[in-house]
């Protein structure tokens, strides 16, 4: 009973130690993932226009280069509201390769703006916000 009891206390003390192996491989597997994935960089992620005239649209776009090693895929690109027009490379952009993000903001009510565009693709940080910001003036 004794020797049942010690190797009880010793599988005890010994379990732990398999557990931290195993989680250090799946952080190796998952930053191993990262490295291969698509992966944005972009020129600028803020534009500001500065003072613009009302009722006189604006466009900036916005570029980037795939720089991961999976061909990189915009999903969707979303505005924060209807002021804001969206359009965006459809096809899979290969490792290397530019894409863009056009944004075009209806200037039509005066005032500060700060608006956000988000565009959602197949990339380790799946989502990311451009931001356009400005004052539109009589």
């Amino acid at each position: 009973m004794k020797k049942y009891i010690a190797c009880l206390v010793l599988f005890a003390c010994c379990s732990p130690l398999f557990a931290q192996q195993a989680l250090v491989s799946a952080t190796s597997v998952a930053s191993a993932r990262t490295i291969k994935a698509a992966t944005f960089k972009w020129a600028v992620k803020t534009f500001d226009f500065g003072k613009i005239a009302a009722n006189k649209p604006v466009t900036h776009e916005f570029t980037f280069t795939n720089t991961g090693e999976e061909p990189l895929v915009i999903t969707s690109v979303q505005a924060s509201c209807g002021c804001t027009v969206t359009e965006y490379s459809k096809d899979p952009i290969p490792h290397g390769a530019q894409g863009f993000v056009r944004a075009t903001y209806n200037a039509a009510r005066v005032g500060v703006f700060n608006k956000t565009v988000t565009v959602n693709a197949n990339t380790a940080e799946s989502a990311v916000q451009l931001v356009i910001t400005g004052e539109v003036v009589e």
